[in-house]
């Protein structure tokens, strides 16, 4: 997806009506954020213990908000600075530049972040997500070759307890360093205003978290190095996705429960078109909302990485899991500094297979 499809996509479209309500009328006590200094120091203290910035603020010491508060620790710190977000006369960038230069750091971030909740469907293709202090993760492998062994089962006396073997993986997975440079100059975002500046954030937090989704069905597929791919099964015919295939792909995941389906745009065409899909009111939702029925009780996921004569069945609750070692980070120095064409935005984050079992994969153009 482009910028410009971005721009008239629905995702763009709820969080532009979010985000530019009307700022509530209530009083805001700004006393414990006024008697603050935002600089680098902060954010590297923010650095130093795992959180952002916002999150720093958040914390006793600083300006925790109280119950009911409209605006949070941060928000209050641009209110204080009189930075304006939205409305007739929005702050351009230069003007953020003269007020509080060491808020914009932060202010880009917590907008790119909005922008990466434009695409929820990485949330509900994860089974855990978890931070670790190393570059490398070993994953379980929890074998279910026998499932037998794990069986509810009368214990008799002296009789064995079934078992489920849990063990490390033979390879770890490297966590790999992701990063994005912004190129566009202070001279070419000076005149914007922040509220066209942010539609540029939310757009490059909309591509992270793209990318990511691609990160995911690679694993999926090919696996995590540990010779896990996925099963492939294959259509009653070469060259053709039916409804009987659908079926055959959902009875595969006994006794996981196929709650997603993840394609390519041109099989998703395939599936919504189905004569068996073909339900008004499901129709009826997709023309009103854009919302897609679930076929078989299964999400659907557009990913356009996916290759385009595959169907992947995923059970979200078991599948993978995401490792991240670095969470989503702006070169702030550089930000502060006016040097947007060198700011790097940068995340170290890796998937892992968790259940072999839990995704299968079918294949509707083989020999």
């Amino acid at each position: 997806m482009d910028f410009n499809q971005f721009l008239h996509s629905s995702a763009f479209a709820g969080l532009n009506r979010e985000t530019d309500r009307v700022p509530s009328e209530i009083p805001v006590d700004l006393t414990r954020a006024s008697a603050l200094e935002i600089g680098r120091d902060l954010y590297t203290e923010a650095e130093s213990r795992g959180m952002t910035l916002s999150e720093l603020l958040e914390c006793e010491e600083y300006d925790p908000s109280p119950a009911g508060c409209p605006l949070d620790a941060f928000e209050r710190q641009l209110a204080l600075a009189g930075i304006r977000l939205g409305g007739k006369s929005p702050t351009t960038v230069e003007q953020f530049y003269q007020q509080a230069p060491a808020l914009l750091p932060e202010f880009m971030m917590r907008e790119i972040k909005k922008g990466q909740s434009m695409r929820p469907e990485l949330g509900r293709l994860i089974a855990n997500s978890t931070s670790i202090a190393s570059n490398s993760y070993t994953p379980f492998f929890v074998d279910t070759s026998d499932d037998t062994r794990f069986s509810l089962r009368p214990v008799g006396d002296g009789a064995d307890i079934p078992q489920l073997m849990v063990t490390e993986q033979n390879h770890p997975v490297k966590v790999t360093d992701y990063g994005l440079a912004l190129k566009a100059s202070y001279k070419a975002l000076r005149y914007r205003s922040t509220s066209q500046f942010r539609v540029l954030l939310w757009y490059i937090g909309f591509r992270i978290q793209t990318d990511k989704v691609a990160l995911v069905v690679d694993t999926i597929i090919n696996g995590d190095g540990n010779n896990n791919s996925a099963t492939v099964i294959n259509t009653a015919t070469s060259g053709t996705l039916d409804y009987d295939d659908l079926i055959s792909l959902w009875a595969r995941f006994s006794p996981f429960e196929m709650n997603t389906i993840i394609c390519h745009i041109d099989t998703m065409k395939t599936i919504l078109t189905l004569a068996e899909f073909k339900d008004p009111m499901a129709g009826y939702r997709f023309q009103n909302s854009g919302d897609l029925f679930s076929p078989l009780g299964a999400r659907l996921v557009r990913c356009d990485e996916v290759p385009a004569d595959y169907v992947i069945g995923l059970d979200s609750r078991f599948a993978v899991e995401e490792v991240i070692t670095q969470p989503l980070t702006i070169e702030y120095d550089k930000v502060i500094e006016q040097r947007f064409e060198e700011a790097v935005i940068s995340e170290s984050v890796t998937y892992a297979k968790v259940i072999r079992e839990a995704s299968v994969v079918m294949d509707s153009v083989w020999v």
